[in-house]
């Protein structure tokens, strides 16, 4: 992923999560990430994206939930996951694990982490945290970027995303 701060790289682990790797593949390989922001910014907890810019994309993704997934990997730094509010409520945002939340996150079974950032966790922590949780999800959802650029223009954003498929392990 590339961001106004700079580059960051997610290493995707299908076997840990297979429908939120397959959606999550889905959502870079449509190109809904790009241009969106890091809303839910709280230092030593985590940073969140995936709310798109254009209400219309929000209202068509919003009744995409996905069945909960075991856990299979702990919300450690780095981990990356899909939010949910509720059982069987993942969509489209994630949240990127800035310290060890395994306390906190794994004992509600709702986070099931997809993979980790291999690359570029100094970028996320470089990202704006004046706004902290100040955006209002459900306003960023209906009004979209018009929203963001009024009350919160200082956001960084995800510029591009894209899938870079794995090598296979060389031959013994």
């Amino acid at each position: 992923m590339s961001t106004s701060k700079g580059p960051f790289t997610i290493e995707v682990t299908r076997a840990l999560a297979p429908r939120g790797a397959d959606r999550f593949y889905e959502l870079v390989t449509i190109g809904y990430y790009a241009g969106t922001r890091f809303f839910r910014m709280v230092p030593g907890f985590v940073v969140q994206f995936g709310i798109h810019g254009n209400p219309a994309v929000n209202a068509k993704w919003a009744q995409s939930a996905m069945p909960d997934e075991p856990m299979r990997l702990s919300n450690t730094r780095g981990t990356v996951a899909f939010t949910t509010a509720d059982e069987d409520s993942r969509m489209v945002q994630l949240y990127i694990n800035l310290a060890d939340n395994a306390a906190k996150l794994d004992r509600q079974k709702l986070f099931a982490p997809i993979g980790v950032v291999v690359e570029g966790m100094e970028v996320l922590e470089r990202l704006n945290f004046e706004y902290g949780e100040d955006p209002v999800q459900s306003r960023i959802m209906s009004r979209g970027h018009t929203y963001l650029d009024k009350w919160f223009p200082a956001l960084d954003s995800i510029v591009s995303a894209i899938v870079v498929p794995s090598l296979p392990a060389p031959a013994p």
